[in-house]
């Protein structure tokens, strides 16, 4: 019998001597990625009708997809498998232009389903032209995007994707790296006029 109590007594010594922990969540936290001071290169084809400067950590390349157009190109980044795909559009006639409004307002807001939120404000460049920019919360393929026009001849639209499954909170670094080149490439445009 002194055996048994000899016994209970050690598990309640043993049982006591330990502080019941307290578990918590991790706080929210990315990936560490190393990213690059900003650096700018000028984008200025003969044959082109517009100029930019973008980013000296990407490379610049026609767009190679089924539906590409004159003047359409891929900006990637391949440290980062990001890409921001530029569309470029002659303002042929005045009516042509809320087409194109539409269009590039109808593939941001494709993005509804998984957006959690929408914003869009429209801007001026340096230049003087107008400029829409819409930013998307939630796992969208497209994060970022803008257009800008100088309402009579040229419309221009960028859009970053990322073409992985990592979700968009772990890419956050990454996003807003590449945003601040997007908004330095919007800020950068011009337009070039035919010489007569």
């Amino acid at each position: 019998m002194r055996f048994i109590f000899l016994l209970w007594g050690s598990f309640m010594v043993v049982g006591c001597s330990f502080e019941e922990e307290t578990y918590l969540p991790k706080k929210r936290g990315y990936h560490r990625i190393e990213l690059p001071a900003h650096e700018y290169q000028l984008f200025d084809s003969a044959r082109v009708p517009f100029s930019f400067e973008y980013s000296k950590h990407s490379v610049i390349m026609p767009d190679r997809s089924f539906m590409t157009e004159p003047f359409w190109y891929e900006i990637l980044y391949p440290k980062f498998s990001a890409q921001i795909s530029i569309a470029y559009k002659h303002i042929v006639h005045p009516d042509t232009l809320p087409m194109y409004f539409n269009t590039s307002s109808k593939l941001t807001h494709k993005h509804h389903i998984k957006a959690t939120a929408i914003e869009e404000y429209f801007t001026q460049t340096p230049f003087g032209y107008a400029a829409i920019i819409a930013e998307l919360e939630g796992d969208v393929p497209s994060t970022f995007q803008w257009f800008v026009t100088d309402s009579s001849k040229h419309f221009l639209r960028a859009a970053l994707y990322f073409p992985s499954n990592t979700r968009n909170d772990s890419l956050a670094p990454v996003i807003e790296f590449v945003k601040q080149d997007m908004m330095h490439l919007l800020n950068t445009v011009q337009w070039k006029t035919k010489k007569k």
